[in-house]
């Protein structure tokens, strides 16, 4: 290997083990604010007239939409290091899908702005109750928030501080060479999450499948 393709794999690496720390609950606290009260169950599907995101993590791509049509789309996002799927819990490295909130919004993250998601909903709470991966107080605890419009607890073995983030002070080799590199959240670049800000408010719809 040529010494030039070597310090890249190296600074790749590096980059890699720097980033991977994003969305991190037992590291890294993101949430700068409460959710303001969103009351209701499970989202419904959108109005023809409300703006919510659509990430098609096949497609590796976040789509900002109004009813069922496109407004504008971001490619090449990154996913958990684990891919997208049913999120088991702490530390699996997984994005989850499902349908969620905008639950929070910190503008001066590390990762220079993170969007949070009300992860774990009630969905993740009753799969975790039948699997006795929690206690019945953990899933009353998490479905009161839920049903309130209040960030659930991100203290439970389901895990926490899920959201939608960009690279901050990282390699953007490392995003930019198409890697999975988060610890469960989705990942745009900087460009691309300061053009997303601007749409995003507390309570709006994300939907992740």
């Amino acid at each position: 290997m040529g010494m030039w393709k070597l310090c890249k794999r190296v600074a790749l690496v590096g980059g890699l083990v720097y980033l991977s720390s994003a969305c991190a609950p037992s590291s890294v606290n993101e949430t700068s604010s409460p959710a303001v009260a969103v009351t209701g169950a499970t989202p419904s599907s959108p109005s023809p007239y409300e703006s919510w995101l659509l990430v098609d993590t096949k497609a590796d791509k976040l789509t900002i939409m109004q009813g069922n049509h496109p407004i504008e789309s971001f490619d090449r996002i990154a996913l958990g290091s684990s891919g997208a799927g049913i999120k088991s819990g702490r530390g699996d490295n997984k994005t989850p899908v499902g349908v969620f909130r905008v639950g929070w919004i910190n503008d001066h993250s590390r990762f220079r702005k993170f969007i949070g998601l009300d992860y774990p909903n009630p969905d993740y709470a009753e799969r975790a109750l039948r699997e006795h991966r929690i206690d019945v107080l953990t899933y009353e605890r998490i479905r009161a928030a839920w049903v309130k419009g209040r960030t659930p607890p991100q203290d439970t073995p389901l895990g926490g501080q899920i959201g939608i983030h960009g690279v901050g002070a990282g390699n953007p080799g490392v995003h930019g060479a198409g890697i999975n590199w988060t610890s469960g959240c989705v990942a745009l670049d900087n460009q691309q999450i300061d053009a997303l800000r601007p749409w995003i408010k507390v309570g709006m719809r994300v939907e992740i499948r």
